[in-house]
């Protein structure tokens, strides 16, 4: 098996192509200091992690902004201290300031100009234009949880993917799901039928997203940059 296999390119976003843990981190230590929580950046983001799963599957169809208003909320209970509201809203309102990992505009224009690019993402459409302004390039289609009415892992979302890609032409073997996270894109892409790359910005840590057990993937990179000089090497064989 090839990258250049595959005809379609379907990317999570959120710790794929943007450094989501550097924007939480950045939008919840102000609040974190004021409160007087000394808390290691790894334990920060399990607790919230286990925490944003929590509310997703609870209310599937709420706004991204305000799963992370509601996980604020939580994570105060957590630690014992008073639900600050404005803190709370301030860090629905932080996605926008979430930084792209160095490699991916780059590694995103390469890679247009060889497979269509989509989007299956967990936020909401307007909190994930603001990002696209960052990332540079046009995606083919963009997909989120609030079009589909839930969050990944819920095998849902890979039924609207594919049911849409189908729509354009391209079944599951077009198909090549990229992505961070082992729990909330491999387990259920694979699920459904479809080959995955794990681009592995954690180098197997956890991070913000919850543990996942066992899970499945065929090819693994440890940044997009690394996707892309993979396929430019097939050119070259």
């Amino acid at each position: 098996m090839q990258l250049s296999d595959f005809r379609v390119l379907t990317f999570d976003c959120y710790g794929t192509l943007v450094d989501w843990e550097t924007g939480l981190l950045a939008a919840l230590r102000p609040w974190l200091k004021r409160v007087g929580i000394a808390a290691s950046d790894d334990d920060v983001l399990a607790a919230f992690a286990a925490r944003e799963h929590a509310v997703q599957a609870g209310n599937p169809r709420a706004l991204y902004p305000q799963v992370l208003v509601e996980v604020h909320a939580e994570l105060a209970r957590h630690w014992g201290v008073a639900v600050d509201q404005r803190a709370a809203e301030l860090f629905g309102q932080s996605i926008a300031a979430w930084p792209p990992f160095p490699d991916t505009i780059d590694a995103l224009k390469y890679l247009k100009g060889h497979f269509k690019l989509v989007i299956l993402s967990n936020v909401d459409r307007m909190s994930f234009a603001f990002t696209n302004r960052r990332l540079e390039v046009a995606f083919d289609a963009v997909y989120t949880a609030q079009d589909i009415g839930s969050y990944k892992p819920s095998p849902r979302n890979f039924a609207y993917l594919i049911e849409r890609l189908a729509e354009q032409g391209h079944p599951k073997s077009d198909i090549l799901h990229v992505a961070q996270s082992l729990f909330h894109d491999h387990v259920p892409a694979q699920a459904a039928g479809l080959r995955s790359a794990w681009i592995d910005r954690q180098a197997g840590r956890g991070g913000a997203t919850p543990p996942t057990a066992a899970a499945r993937y065929n090819f693994r990179f440890s940044t997009l940059a690394g996707l892309a000089d993979a396929h430019r090497a097939e050119g070259r064989r």
